[in-house]
């Protein structure tokens, strides 16, 4: 019969065993995956700080304003009016506000009962969310101009909650602390796609990787975001 003192080190031989094998499945990643996975952990500490996406956005998305340009239209989903016209800031302006609304939501989803429900989500705040998108072309500016308004009155509503609610408050700083958290690196070799699907940001050809998330590029010396999957889901 086995003693406890062998049974421990045929343990702990297991347990070296296992961490060796892990450290040689390590596997060395490309610059440019190393560089995506730090500008995609830069965009979610940034925005964790004050959640202000235009913040995170100009920092760490796409510099060229042809590629913003269509990751508004394809992502913004503003409706199904011809857009073709519509100034490129508006656009831009529009989308930025769009992903401000969903991150100042978050921290509030999923109310635990009826009375939180009606406390993080009364008609006022429900309506943002039920706006529909424009059917005309001529309908955007005054559309662009009342996303603005409904990202203020977010912000007021969620900061005077997380002043009078302790629970939402608390929401609050979890969410940022979970949005900081930076990824890491996978153990398996990330390689650069192509066809990417969003609308006209990227020809068919042009690569690109996808970062959890996030799809990004190389943009010139640097790389940027080009759209974030997720949200997709939620407009």
């Amino acid at each position: 019969m086995l003693s406890l003192r062998h049974v421990l080190l045929f343990l702990f031989a297991l347990f070296m065993t296992a961490q060796s094998h892990a450290f040689a499945q390590t596997v060395k990643q490309s610059r440019d995956v190393v560089e995506a996975y730090r500008v995609c952990r830069q965009f979610q500490r940034l925005l964790a700080e004050d959640l202000d996406f235009d913040r995170a956005f100009e920092a760490t998305f796409t510099k060229n304003q042809a590629r913003r340009r269509e990751i508004a239209i394809s992502e913004g989903e503003f409706g199904p009016a011809d857009l073709d016209h519509v100034d490129d800031a508006m656009l831009i302006s529009a989308y930025k506000n769009r992903m401000q609304l969903v991150y100042l939501m978050l921290p509030l989803a999923s109310p635990e009962n009826n009375e939180q429900e009606q406390e993080f989500f009364p008609p006022a705040i429900k309506a943002i969310f039920k706006r529909k998108g424009v059917e005309r072309p001529e309908d955007f500016p005054s559309f662009s101009a009342q996303l603005k308004r409904d990202v203020t009155d977010l912000r007021a509503h969620l900061n005077k909650l997380a002043g009078q609610d302790p629970a939402v408050a608390e929401r609050i700083r979890s969410f940022k602390s979970d949005l900081s958290q930076p990824a890491k690196l996978p153990q398996h070799k990330v390689q650069p796609l192509t066809a990417y699907s969003h609308g006209r940001v990227l020809d068919v050809k042009e690569q690109y990787y996808q970062i959890g998330d996030y799809a990004v590029i190389r943009e010139g010396a640097r790389m940027k975001i080009i759209g974030i999957r997720f949200f997709s889901r939620l407009f």
